[in-house]
């Protein structure tokens, strides 16, 4: 289904805050339904089907990490998070949870529409969309079938473990990676607490992928969450 006209279910039990985000979104040709309690959104997600969920994570009914533990287990549906400002342990906790996304409140406009532009697109490639054979950054191109990667036109050496970084980085384009997610996906389960791995090679990959290392413009830090590799839009 196309960004236009997708079903956007919003969990948030403060009114003010969820006549914002409802009035944002039908601005711009969502359609949209809501529930205040997450024993209601469960409802409303099963009776509906939305094409995405803003989840608060602070409901009268229930912790929203839990409900994104519990809808995990049966539903694939694009999660975006609504965390309180600073509260880093809460984000990692509902990203590793299954969370795509999340965002600090509070927020503008155009950051919640960027949002669930990318959770839509994580949503289709979810349903069965083919995956590019080559993916492009601006000037950084990786051909995912030759296993090669160029900035400028000009080839870069990645060794496995940055080339594997970089290809997890790109397939979940805008979406936040926890250094739990990171280590999990590269490494293996058994290496889960070693951040300092992320660290290291993460260092490593934007010198060779940066214009700038020092101020990198394609993988970014989320302090004290993880890493994003800026959207293609």
């Amino acid at each position: 289904m196309s960004e236009l006209g997708a079903v956007v279910l919003i969990v948030e039990d403060e009114p003010q805050m969820r006549k914002f985000i409802r009035a944002s979104l039908m601005s711009h040709g969502y359609r949209v339904i809501e529930a205040d309690r997450a024993a209601q959104a469960v409802m409303m997600l099963t009776s509906h089907n939305p094409e995405s969920l803003l989840l608060d994570l602070g409901l009268p009914d229930g912790d929203g990490i839990e409900l994104t533990k519990q809808l995990r287990e049966w539903s694939q549906v694009p999660i975006v998070v609504l965390s309180a400002r600073g509260r880093e342990d809460d984000k990692v906790a509902a990203l590793d949870a299954g969370a795509d996304d999340y965002l600090t409140k509070p927020f503008g406009v155009n950051e919640l529409l960027a949002r669930m532009r990318v959770a839509l697109r994580h949503g289709q490639n979810r349903d069965g969309g083919s995956a590019p054979q080559v993916l492009e950054f601006g000037e950084l191109k990786i051909d995912v079938v030759r296993r090669e990667v160029s900035r400028e036109k000009e080839r870069l050496h990645l060794t496995p473990i940055e080339y594997k970084l970089l290809l997890l980085f790109a397939q979940n384009a805008g979406k936040v990676l926890t250094h739990r997610q990171i280590l999990k996906e590269v490494w293996g389960p058994a290496y889960a607490t070693q951040t300092h791995y992320v660290r290291v090679h993460m260092a490593e990959l934007r010198k060779k992928i940066e214009a700038d290392p020092s101020r990198p413009k394609l993988l970014v830090t989320e302090p004290g969450v993880g890493y994003r590799l800026r959207d293609r839009s």
